[in-house]
């Protein structure tokens, strides 16, 4: 898996070769094969696993936070503290997956559900608390939130870091999020 994220990172997807990275991981090509279909199978698996390790990670990170606005700030921070901190597999899960019409036509992606059901949660209880408006259905917005999440990823590893500060960012969105969110008074 480490093999596969270093040469999907540096080559791409689609330039990417399994003999790459069966070389990368010191295994004969045909080894590969013994435990993936393809290139795209062995793709979808390295999302699987990375995704697993991100959701644990920011779970923990909300788990610390007593409050709506503290926990959907620790969402934040840590997602994107992630992306610094992991640019290769940022990368390839924010970039090279989207090259592989087998991942966007065909899988369930379950771990993504996961990851969106978190931040529906916190919302959600929030809405119930009263703490944030009701008005967008949580799901909505935690769509909304990965929506703007997904892009400041994006924008950031095509500029490597160069344009903004991604850890910086992590402040202006927690903010956009939570005006936009709060609950407005009935006056």
């Amino acid at each position: 898996m480490a093999a596969a994220e270093k040469v999907f990172a540096a080559r791409g997807f689609f330039h990417a070769r399994v003999a790459e990275i069966a070389r990368e991981a010191g295994v004969a090509d045909g080894t590969i094969y013994l435990y993936f279909k393809s290139k795209d199978d062995l793709l979808i698996s390295l999302f699987e696993q990375r995704m697993e390790r991100v959701n644990a990670d920011l779970a923990a990170a909300v788990a610390t936070e007593s409050t709506t606005e503290g926990k959907l700030r620790a969402f934040i921070h840590t997602y994107l503290g992630l992306i610094k901190e992991n640019p290769n597999i940022a990368e390839v899960l924010t970039i090279e997956l989207r090259q592989s019409s087998k991942f966007m036509k065909e899988e369930a992606n379950p771990r993504f559900g996961d990851l969106l059901k978190l931040i529906a949660t916190v919302v959600a209880e929030g809405q119930a608390s009263g703490e944030l408006s009701s008005e967008i259905p949580a799901p909505i917005v935690a769509r909304m939130m990965f929506g703007i999440l997904d892009e400041l990823a994006l924008a950031w590893l095509l500029g490597r870091g160069e344009k903004f500060d991604i850890v910086r960012a992590a402040d202006w969105v927690g903010a956009l999020t939570m005006t936009g969110l709060k609950r407005r008074s009935d006056s």
